[in-house]
């Protein structure tokens, strides 16, 4: 059966301000040291497995001709602008309408755009397997981190073992939890029970529409709708009318938490999901102080903390655990067990009117 893949790219990266804005987010930047930005290294890793031809990126629509520019390989239809944002569910079904179109059926990866991954052949056989088990019925399969520390910031997947018929590393999802408060992330650590959601699944076109057929009827009506009018002049007012009527809802509480045959894998490939400042010392080098440090810097009794300069010279001087980004218009200075709180300087920013700044 045909692999393919989606790529979803249309998400703001706020926590990432003062780098990340409405204009240029998280996943068009680069963040290490190679220069690539966040989407070409996901398109890249997927080379093993998937076509060019057949990997989709669906972003908004201001985002269409950052998403050709920085992937000229892929078709120009290839790239999926959304109308209007209306989270991840609307997303995946709009993919898997032109994917229907195109293939009737195929197995369908489904990848977030702004992702790092340190051991890229453990995430291809992980993804091998993974696909194996969507193309043997009507699976949903998604992929879990196995959990390193008790992170707060990130849903889990509840597994159990399921039955002698699973391969290896396959387990059946018993449920998804909300973030944790610290104590519970502790609790599910100590457990061996729990994973980290990454945000990946992978399932049949036919296996997903029927989910949405059974537990979001609109969408799978506006899917069915989509699925006809793609390749044909109608199809701008189709889908700006049908993404207009969805309901702006995740995949993980539309299908996955309601949905049977659900499976997970439990991985331990490298993965990150950048989410916000903090991850640039887990995925860049740090000096012997502990120190991230990129741009003009001079850093004299500093410890532990992320420096990124721009055009001025940052002078930093007996701090310790701060993050501060300098850009052309605006200087962040985090403490960094405060990284979650930079969307509250968006939101602070739009209340007072300064959408220059956002």
């Amino acid at each position: 059966m045909k692999t393919t893949a989606v790529i979803m790219a249309g998400g703001r990266g706020e926590r990432f301000w003062p780098k990340s804005r409405t204009n240029l987010p998280k996943q068009f930047l680069s963040l290490t040291s190679d220069g690539e930005t966040m989407i070409q290294k996901t398109i890249k890793r997927l080379a093993p497995l998937v076509e060019t031809e057949d990997i989709f990126v669906v972003t908004n629509a201001a985002y269409k001709q950052l998403v050709h520019e920085q992937l000229p390989q892929l078709p120009q239809e290839n790239i999926l602008a959304e109308p209007m944002a209306r989270n991840t569910a609307p997303c995946i079904a709009l993919a898997a309408a032109v994917i229907r179109k195109k293939y009737e059926d195929a197995v369908m990866l489904v990848l977030p755009s702004d992702h790092l991954i340190q051991y890229e052949e453990m995430y291809t056989d992980t993804l091998k397997q993974a696909i194996r088990v969507a193309e043997q019925g009507d699976n949903l399969v998604t992929i879990g981190i196995t959990p390193t520390y008790p992170e707060t910031g990130y849903g889990y997947i509840k597994f159990q073992r399921g039955g002698e018929d699973l391969p290896g590393g396959v387990y059946q999802v018993d449920c998804f939890v909300e973030k944790p408060d610290l104590d519970t992330a502790k609790s599910y650590l100590a457990s061996r029970k729990y994973l980290w959601n990454s945000g990946m699944f992978v399932w049949k076109i036919s296996t997903i529409t029927e989910n949405f057929r059974k537990l979001m009827p609109e969408l799978y009506t506006g899917m069915d709708a989509m699925t006809e009018a793609y390749g044909t002049p109608s199809f701008d007012q189709v889908l700006h009318d049908q993404f207009a009527a969805f309901p702006s809802e995740s995949i993980d509480f539309g299908v996955m938490e309601k949905a049977e045959h659900i499976y997970t894998l439990s991985a331990s490939f490298g993965w990150d999901d950048v989410g916000n400042w903090l991850a640039l010392e887990r995925i860049n080098q740090t000096n012997e102080y502990g120190n991230y440090v990129t741009g003009d810097v001079i850093t004299i009794n500093t410890s532990r903390s992320t420096i990124c300069g721009s055009k001025r010279l940052i002078a930093a001087v007996g701090i310790e655990d701060l993050i501060v980004v300098d850009t052309d218009d605006a200087v962040l200075i985090c403490a960094k067990d405060s990284t979650q709180d930079v969307k509250k300087v968006i939101e602070n920013l739009r209340i007072c009117n300064r959408r220059e700044l956002i």
